[in-house]
């Protein structure tokens, strides 16, 4: 058991407002046991996850120990109900140690935030009894790991452009087609699939399907060569006529595209808390930097210059963080908060892209070399501006929002 499994939170999620004599006031602070839950993940990122980090995305090695140490603290299903194997934290918790991991090493939060978010979140909210009693579990605890599959070849932000076909046959469907950028491709034990099961019916002919490994005409494609997170594995999957019972359909025939469209929503939340993982260390590292580093007679964190981009980067990153722990909060709640976790995504992805380029320049010819770690910051924050909903799409979810309203 881990330190904030005893301290109280399982069963009492943080209070966003606060009662004081009578007055409601909101609440920005954290409880006890998410200070723990964040002290106690930023030093397992410090010890596991840093020292490595730099020859892991060099070589492309997936970070096998630290994910098998990760499951065993509760980490893979850190919002998973208990009776599942899960922690059963809230979603403030998730996005904190999402965050603390992105600070050290983005490649290993991407494989955390895809375990929960996608692949237990899932199954938790849309799958059946017996479902969760095969995979929830073993998934929770890190026993297994998932991957979730929507994007192919010629359906990236048009989801519901899909070719991957499911065809009823007696008790089974036989699945064909080809699946690309798959975050856990190659590690993962269970694989959550949309696929066409209607094809006359467009978005509303699209299924979800758990599909287990190891089955025939089941082929796994090679690794990506990306520019960043390097250390996680994407990959394309293939498949020919591979054989899935029909109890492994999540949902009734035509759900596919609006479980898909909702756990993405939440799954934003932990791409916003990877992308603010990684703001935070530009900005962590350029303090550091420019307090150490004397130009002119004086460190380079007397000039105005420098001291401008380092406010610029805080104030982002602070706003961009309090973005996502509204849209968490508002999950939390039981209400609407697609569009909330679209802004924290949005702002999030941004502010990393921009606190990153400027921890580059504020280390000068040093930032440049790889040897200092400080050039992946910015080509980890790159995908965050992309994965789960581009910072385009995302804007066409937040303005419909807007419209509507109006």
């Amino acid at each position: 058991m881990e330190p904030w499994q005893s301290h109280g939170m399982l069963g009492g999620r943080s209070p966003r407002v606060a009662h004081d004599d009578g007055k409601e006031k909101m609440n920005f602070e954290l409880t006890d046991t998410q200070k723990i839950l964040q002290q106690t993940v930023r030093e397992f990122a410090a010890a596991e996850l840093a020292p490595g980090a730099i020859e892991r995305d060099e070589t492309k090695t997936w970070p096998a120990e630290a994910v098998k140490l990760l499951g065993q603290m509760g980490i893979l299903g850190i919002m998973t109900p208990q009776e599942w194997g899960g922690a059963g934290m809230d979603t403030v918790s998730y996005a904190i140690a999402v965050e603390e991991i992105a600070k050290a090493d983005a490649s290993t939060a991407v494989v955390v935030s895809v375990n929960n978010s996608l692949v237990c979140g899932l199954l938790d909210k849309f799958g059946s009894q017996a479902q969760k009693e095969q995979y929830l579990e073993p998934l929770a605890t890190g026993v297994k790991l998932g991957a979730f599959s929507l994007s192919e070849p010629h359906a990236g932000s048009d989801a519901s452009n899909l070719k991957c076909r499911a065809r009823r046959d007696g008790d089974l469907y036989r699945i064909t087609g080809i699946k690309n950028w798959v975050s856990n491709g190659k590690h993962s034990d269970v694989v959550m699939l949309m696929a066409v099961t209607d094809p006359d019916a467009g978005h509303s002919g699209i299924s979800c399907f758990i599909v287990d490994k190891g089955l025939d005409g089941f082929t796994v494609g090679k690794l990506e060569d990306k520019l960043g997170i390097r250390a996680s594995d994407t990959t394309e999957l293939y498949f020919d006529e591979v054989p899935v019972p029909v109890a492994n359909r999540v949902g009734a025939e035509g759900d596919g595209f609006k479980i898909a469209m909702t756990v993405l929503d939440g799954g934003r939340i932990g791409i916003a808390a990877q992308a603010v993982g990684i703001a935070q260390a530009a900005l962590d590292r350029s303090v550091q930097y420019a307090a150490q580093r004397q130009q002119f007679g004086k460190p380079i964190g007397d000039f105005q210059a420098i001291q401008f981009k380092l406010a610029d980067m805080a104030t982002d990153t602070q706003a961009a963080r309090l973005l996502n722990w509204h849209a968490a909060c508002l999950k939390d709640a039981g209400k609407i908060y697609g569009p909330a976790a679209a802004m924290a995504k949005l702002k999030a992805s941004e502010t990393a892209m921009a606190a990153a380029t400027q921890c580059v320049q504020i280390h000068g010819g040093y930032g440049y070399m790889r040897e200092t770690g400080v050039e992946r910051l910015m080509r980890d924050a790159k995908i965050t501006q992309i994965y789960e909903g581009t910072s385009e799409v995302q804007r066409v979810v937040i303005a419909r929002s807007l419209m509507q309203k109006g």
